[in-house]
């Protein structure tokens, strides 16, 4: 086979990457779906799962999360859905995202924190990414502070 012809098949044979950023703190319906969101926005894809370290959700939320970054991630990994899950930076959110490279960052429906200006930054490490807003999954039920408080 020429040269040419393994290249086309290393590209079609190449899956999207796709990254998804939270806090995860406990697995509900909400996150389920948000990541099964998350996995069709594309045909073949790999799914990378950002967790939110400790500090960073402190920051965020003004309060730590119930489990720690490490039992988060244990969460995420047994739920089957994602095929790689990392932590987030501490200091800064970039370079874990530029080590990753993904070709679509997937957000919550809900999410704000470090998104401002976040397609520049990544364009400005030569890295041209898709943001897709994913939709919310009965929002007034499947929120982890609505869980809590029993609401």
């Amino acid at each position: 086979m020429s040269k040419k012809g393994v290249d086309k098949k290393i590209i079609l044979r190449r899956r999207t990457k796709i990254m998804v950023f939270g806090t995860f703190d406990g697995l509900h319906q909400g996150h389920l779906d948000f990541l099964k969101q998350a996995r069709n926005l594309a045909g073949r894809c790999f799914l990378v799962v950002s967790i939110a370290r400790d500090k960073n959700v402190f920051k965020i939320k003004g309060k730590y999360p119930n489990k720690n970054e490490k039992q988060r991630m244990v969460l995420v990994k047994k739920c089957k859905l994602a095929d790689k899950v990392v932590l987030s930076g501490i200091k800064n959110h970039i370079p874990h995202i530029v080590k990753i490279r993904p070709d679509i960052i997937a957000l919550g429906y809900d999410q704000k924190a470090y998104i401002k200006n976040l397609k520049k930054d990544l364009k400005n490490e030569g890295i041209l990414v898709k943001i897709r807003r994913l939709k919310p999954f009965k929002e007034e039920i499947y929120k982890n502070h609505l869980l809590k408080t029993g609401r």
